[in-house]
């Protein structure tokens, strides 16, 4: 499953009277069975993930726009054939349907996954 597909099988629905999380209400956040995020806001076509794995990023492309905001930690972020060093309170956009992952993290790995616009990204946009 996806971080697409759990989004829409969340708890966490659109137009949901949620308006802040905070990271350690994120932290004790559930997973939604097979998913590597758990979902903490939405509202119209946004959703917003606490992700933090460990050892492995496994994600695939998603289908939608997203944003990362790194909460804690530092590796090397892989963005299409791009690869980046990565610390807190960056922000790295990925199209929709571009590879990529988190490698060489360290322990304290967490940032929020912000996905957005219609499927398939917003192509043709700068």
């Amino acid at each position: 499953m996806t971080t697409d597909d759990a989004a829409a099988a969340s708890p966490v629905r659109r137009g949901s009277s949620n308006r802040r999380v905070t990271v350690e209400g994120a932290r004790s956040l559930p997973l939604p069975p097979g998913n590597l995020a758990a979902p903490a806001l939405s509202h119209g076509s946004m959703i917003v993930e606490y992700y933090a794995p460990r050892g492995v990023d496994t994600q695939q492309p998603h289908t939608r726009d997203e944003l990362y905001i790194v909460i804690a930690g530092d590796g090397t972020f892989v963005n299409g054939d791009e690869h980046h060093p990565f610390g807190p309170g960056d922000v790295l956009f990925v199209p929709a349907g571009v590879v990529h992952r988190f490698e060489d993290f360290s322990a304290d790995f967490a940032t929020w996954v912000i996905f957005y616009g219609p499927e398939g990204g917003e192509a043709g946009q700068p």
